[in-house]
Formats: C-alpha cells, sequence, structure tokens
C-alpha cells in the first residue's frame, strides 16, 4: 500500500457573491476530485488547535501528524530548517518578507502594505535585493540567509522571541500598530525602504507592471525546532514535494527526504505535473511510502483576494496533479490511500487564514466506498464526519480498512 497527501494550501473559502454564492471549491470544475469523492469518504477536519494562530506552520504540522500544541517552535526556524541554517539554541529565527508598501509621501510608520509577496517576486529579483540590504546590516547579532520568492531568514543570535505581525494579515492597513517593537528589528525595516524604494531593479519592476520589493518585513519568530522522526513514527518512509521553505523544513525536522521539482514556485505558474511525476516516481520506483505534495497556489490567489485566480489554482490542482497522480499510481498498478485537504481556508473576501475546520477528502483504491457527498465545504459538514485533531489524520489515512 502507498500513501499520499495532496494539500491544496488555503483551498477552503467562505461563499463568493461574485460565484454565485458558492465557494472556489465548490465552483471549481474538478472531474478528478469527484470521481475520487464518489468512492470516497468526506468529512471535517479542524488542523488548528484552540487558542494557536491560523498559519500554515501550525496546520502543516498539524495535518503530517503533530501536535502544534507539543511541537511548534515558531514558523521561522522551520523554515531556516529547509536552506540549511544550523540553529543554536539561543538562536531566534524571523522570517524576513519583501513586501510592496505604499510609497505615499508620508514616513515610513504610516505607510500601508499592498502585497505581502511583491507580485510573488522570483527567487533570483529577490536575492538581489536582499543583498542590497544586508552587506549594510549583517554582523554577528544579525544573519541574513536567502530563501525563495519573497520569503527570507534572519537569524538573531541570542535573541529574543517578540510578537511580530503577519503582513498577509495586515493587507492595506497603515503599518503603524503593527511594527517591531524591538527597536534594532524597527531600525533595519526602515533602512530597508530607504534602500530598496530607489534600487534600480524596483524601477524596473516598476516599468513591468510589477509591485516593487520595497521593505523588508520580519515575522514568525521562534527558537530551534525539535521534531520526532515520522518514519518511527508511522514505520513509513516518506518524502516531501513542495516549493515552499516552511514545508521543507518540516521536512527537514521530521526526518524526510525533500524531492525537488524544477519549475515549482509556490505561485499560479508552478510546475504542477512536475509536482505529480515526481510524486508517482517517489512510490513506485524509489521505495517510498509516502508522499506529501503541497501546492501554495491557492492560498497565495486567496491573498490575492482573486476569486477568479484561486478557482484556476484548484483546477489545475485537480488537472494537473491529483488526475496525473492518481491515473500513474493505478497504471502502475499500487494500491494507494490518498488524503486532499487544505491546511486551513483563506478566505478571498479576508485575504488571510482563519481557523475554521477544512474539508477532507480519503481514497482507498482497494475499498472503494459508494459515496454520495461531493468534495466541498458544505457538503463535507453535512456528511456528519468530523475528526476533531488534526493530527489524527495521518493515522486515519495509515488505517487500512
Amino acid at each position: 500500500m502507498k500513501y499520499v497527501v495532496i494539500l491544496g494550501d488555503g483551498m477552503a473559502d467562505d461563499p463568493v457573491e461574485a460565484l454565485g454564492g458558492q465557494t472556489p471549491l465548490a465552483y471549481a470544475s474538478t472531474p478528478a476530485i469527484d470521481a475520487l469523492a464518489a468512492k470516497g469518504e468526506v468529512g471535517l477536519v479542524r488542523t488548528i488547535p484552540e487558542g494557536m494562530k491560523p498559519g500554515s506552520d501550525t496546520a502543516n504540522l498539524s495535518v503530517l501528524g503533530y501536535d502544534p500544541k507539543q511541537y511548534y517552535t515558531g514558523r521561522s526556524p522551520l523554515e531556516a530548517l529547509s536552506i540549511g541554517v544550523d540553529m543554536e539554541e539561543k538562536d531566534v529565527a524571523l522570517r524576513c518578507n519583501l513586501v510592496t508598501l505604499t510609497e505615499e509621501d508620508v514616513p515610513y510608520e504610516q505607510q500601508r502594505i499592498l502585497d505581502h509577496s511583491s507580485s510573488e517576486i522570483s527567487t533570483e529579483d529577490a536575492k538581489i535585493l536582499l543583498d542590497a540590504v544586508t552587506k549594510e546590516m549583517a554582523d554577528e547579532m544579525y544573519q541574513f540567509y536567502a530563501g525563495t520568492s519573497y520569503r527570507h531568514c534572519l537569524i538573531w543570535k541570542n535573541g529574543k522571541v517578540i510578537d511580530l505581525t503577519p503582513p498577509h494579515d495586515v493587507l492595506e492597513q497603515q503599518i503603524t500598530p503593527y511594527l517591531p517593537k524591538d527597536k534594532r528589528l524597527l531600525q533595519m525595516q526602515e533602512r530597508s525602504y530607504e534602500i530598496l524604494k530607489e534600487h534600480p531593479l524596483n524601477k524596473e519592476r516598476r516599468a513591468k507592471g510589477l509591485n516593487p520589493a520595497n521593505s523588508f518585513w520580519f515575522w514568525g519568530a521562534g527558537t530551534k525546532p525539535a521534531l520526532s522522526s515520522f518514519e518511527e513514527a508511522h514505520g513509513k518512509k516518506g518524502a516531501m514535494i513542495s516549493a515552499v521553505d516552511l514545508l521543507k523544513g518540516i521536512a527537514v525536522g521530521a526526518g524526510m527526504d525533500n524531492i525537488v521539482v524544477e519549475g515549482a514556485n509556490g505561485g499560479l505558474d508552478t510546475n504542477y505535473e512536475g509536482k505529480a511525476q515526481a510524486a508517482v516516481k517517489a512510490l513506485a520506483e524509489d521505495g517510498y511510502d509516502f508522499v506529501y505534495i503541497h501546492v501554495e497556489a491557492p492560498d497565495e490567489m486567496g491573498h490575492q483576494g482573486s476569486a477568479e485566480r484561486k478557482v484556476k489554482s484548484i483546477e489545475y490542482l485537480d488537472q494537473r496533479v491529483i488526475r496525473l497522480v492518481e491515473e500513474g499510481l493505478t497504471q502502475a498498478g499500487l494500491d494507494h490511500r490518498m488524503l486532499i485537504m487544505p491546511d486551513h481556508p483563506t478566505p478571498v473576501h479576508l485575504r488571510t487564514h482563519t481557523d475554521s475546520p477544512v474539508p477532507y477528502l480519503l481514497y482507498d483504491s482497494t475499498a472503494p466506498q459508494a459515496g454520495q457527498w461531493r468534495y466541498q465545504e458544505d457538503e463535507a459538514e453535512e456528511s456528519k464526519n468530523v475528526v476533531s485533531c488534526g493530527w489524527d489524520m495521518m493515522e486515519r489515512l495509515f488505517q487500512e480498512k
């Protein structure tokens, strides 16, 4: 038996007026998902423990079988693992986003955040801008590391875990109440804006109609993580396929292998087919028992507030990942159990995460059911199948009937 999780980050949503009162998941054309739902189990699962913030960090830990209240030490430390940062016990890691501020004729602290991803800036462009700032700021206490796209890392030696606001939670808002209380972190954000707003590359980006990456934004502070071994816990050799440093870092911490797919970038134009093909190869040829395929695009489209593009991302996930994985495993003659779900909702009208339960679809190729439900939020609720703790989903996936 082979096992697959296909996770559409932020895929769940609320009803959208522009979609006739349907959610993007209900509105999208998803024949591959529909075929599996007709033979599988549909229900709701709560991935975010009560009292914790609804992030992809806590939620994906939960889906992978780790109770966030026990294992979560911050988001950025997990990302640091993925890019090979060897944290010491007293180090604090922070996410360093390259964001777009409004560039109004007002002081820095009165600017507004337009875009948390700077038009999903390429990793190549981001490294140029990161270097332009960090060559002035980096020292023994503050060390910067390049990540993927707009997502980068600051290691603060002997630092403090302080409360910082994710930029995607305060889009279009004046940044005054959300700035770091730590004097040095605030100075670095302000100085980054002075350097980046006039950088030649940002002038090129504006000319192309792209948002300039004109400021650092620090958040997600945490200490060195200590996850237990996924293989020891479940007896399954696992691999992660994701373009996102957070998921790669969780895999490193869990002792899973990361499979790198060329052209996988975390955006709407990611290499969907490459992810599907890599997963089938890992299970059919390379000796893996379990693969976790993470697709970031629905979450990014939710943050952009675009129902149309979120629908498209779900349709791409359906036809360019789920269909290909199911066909590939079937053609290889492999019995398999597949779990399809989001980590959390990212409603397009809010442009940020919520902690509502999310719909799951569990399919077993050896024990098809006579299903009556479609895979969407309202029918998942009507099914009355409820998993109250997200970290129980792994055991549910591995529990063959």
